[in-house]
């Protein structure tokens, strides 16, 4: 008796030993550079911090790294830098941490800026967990990210995607501990273990610790603020993180520093795009209350710099849980909401909207946004596709939503004609302004935005009446422009016995505006 009550007792120990020390995250990739990789992971226990990689499945190279105690009891969390590789290489590698080690996985490395190679990044976020839809994000990134990946180029994973943005929102509350793992790591494991995963804090993240001891990001930001702003390259694409949240939003040295940054960038032949990213956006068609001012600085700093260097830019934006895709009038700019991945839709009527000139599209959807650069030196571009997974009323399975494709180059269209009205005679009540059609010389280009200018100056520096209007507005599930060929124009009502001069030009869909028509000259009746 005594014999199975030691056997019974032995057994028990080996399985309490046993199941003691375990992955409770598995590896993700951060920081990866053409030359080096930084690979994090949490256990139990344990602070060996071991991986095994390789270019083959034989792992015939080992790193080590350091443990951090991260919830005052024994769970830790590794990081691991493997230096020593090759740019633009896909690597296996696994981790080990004593008895316990993972599954195999890979990673690729970038290119060099000047290396001229294609590539895709994914961005999405506000995916804190929602109890009505508490797997929704494990939806976003299997069936959504990966499963699009996979029916649209096959292959491996790490040479379908570059890297992973994530403008914030990462978790409900990010003080508590176990969110992190349950309701943000483990739904995106088979995600972020081979392709590397960039955040910027939301404010569900509370600025808590939690964050800054789960991602190793660029250390190249202001080294009081370490990883509250960062700038990462990827081929020919700066991605710059900042810090909309309060108590960081409003300090000088995040706006120097990205002043900086920009005037860098400018020098910089290799660089063609600019993306930032960052939580709160300027302005918000499903959720006025969720605007900040600090985010309207960051768009006219990346405007200034655009259209001085002629280099395209976007600014990835979430904290309104839906999709807005929107352009500056006068840059080569894109506003971009990449919501929601997980937290509950912010529906049309549920809150305070606005129409705003600047978004063209919006829509109370779940979904991802893909990014696909072309690398190409000589015309290099990138497009934006909005993949929706739809919403509780009607489910979308990966269907391509929205989309833009932006060009480094300019590629402007013929100016157009402006047809009528000249001359004197013209009503007070408000003339309607005429031009000819939209033309250009590059094939597959149409006629997206008109901007129209009638002013009491030659200069054009008195405007009586201006008018920006694009070819689509999809705003509270309508198309407010669809009837409007953009050809023609009514203007307010104008003063009797005035000259007037009026302008206008065109817009492709690609961000392209053409020279300004030849200026009309009108007189409006002697008469009320």
């Amino acid at each position: 008796m005594q014999f199975k009550v030691f056997l019974a007792l032995l057994f028990a120990c080996v399985c309490t030993q046993s199941m003691a020390q375990v992955i409770e995250i598995k590896p993700y990739l951060q920081d990866v550079e053409p030359n080096s990789a930084i690979v994090m992971w949490q256990t139990s226990e344990g602070e060996e911090s071991i991986v095994e990689w390789g270019t083959s499945p034989n792992l015939s190279n080992t790193a080590s790294g350091t443990a951090e105690a991260i919830n005052f009891d024994e769970v830790q969390v590794h990081t691991v830098k493997i230096t020593g590789l090759d740019r633009f290489t896909e690597y296996y590698y696994r981790v080990r941490t004593g008895d316990v080690v993972s599954d195999i996985f890979q990673f690729k490395t970038p290119p060099f800026s000047n290396d001229g190679e294609d590539f895709k990044m994914v961005a999405m976020s506000d995916m804190q967990y929602d109890h009505n839809q508490p797997d929704k994000f494990s939806e976003v990134v299997n069936e959504g990210v990966i499963g699009y990946l996979e029916k649209e180029f096959g292959g491996s994973l790490p040479d379908n995607l570059a890297m992973v943005l994530i403008p914030g929102d990462l978790v409900q509350t990010g003080s508590k501990f176990y969110q992190w793992k349950d309701h943000f790591f483990n739904p995106a494991e088979k995600l972020f273990s081979e392709v590397p995963v960039y955040p910027v804090p939301g404010n569900h993240e509370r600025n808590s610790v939690y964050y800054f001891k789960y991602f190793s990001l660029p250390e190249n930001g202001t080294p009081a603020y370490a990883e509250h702003w960062w700038y990462k390259d990827y081929g020919n694409t700066r991605v710059i993180g900042l810090d909309s949240n309060d108590g960081y939003r409003n300090l000088s040295e995040q706006l120097d520093w990205l002043k900086k940054l920009l005037a860098d960038t400018e020098k910089d032949d290799n660089i063609d795009f600019v993306f930032a990213q960052l939580h709160h956006p300027f302005k918000s068609e499903l959720w006025i209350p969720g605007e900040e001012d600090f985010t309207g600085k960051i768009v006219t700093e990346l405007e200034q710099f655009s259209t001085k260097t002629g280099k395209p830019s976007i600014h990835f934006f979430g904290h309104t849980h839906g999709y807005s895709r929107g352009q500056s009038r006068d840059h080569k700019h894109l506003w971009i909401n990449v919501a929601s991945a997980g937290g509950a839709i912010d529906n049309w009527g549920e809150f305070e909207g606005r129409d705003y000139d600047e978004f063209t599209v919006t829509q109370d959807e779940y979904g991802f946004v893909m990014v696909s650069v072309d690398g190409n030196r000589k015309d290099p571009k990138f497009t934006i596709k909005r993949i929706s997974r739809g919403n509780t009323i009607a489910h979308r399975e990966n269907e391509l939503r929205d989309s833009i494709t932006v060009w480094r180059k300019e590629r402007k269209p013929s100016a157009p004609e402006a047809l009528s009205p000249s001359g004197e005679g013209v009503s007070i009540k408000g003339a309607v302004l005429k031009a000819g059609e939209f033309k250009s010389e590059f094939t597959g280009t149409f006629h997206a935005a008109s901007h129209w200018q009638v002013s009491k100056s030659e200069d054009f520096e008195n405007l009586a009446y201006e008018s920006w209007q694009q070819f689509e507005n999809w705003y509270y599930k309508e198309n407010r422009q669809k009837d409007d060929d953009l050809t023609d124009e009514k203007t307010e009502r104008l003063n009797p016995n005035t000259t007037y001069y009026w302008r206008v030009r065109f817009r492709d869909q690609n961000l392209n505006w053409s020279d300004w028509s030849e200026v009309k000259t009108i007189k409006t009746e002697d008469k009320l």
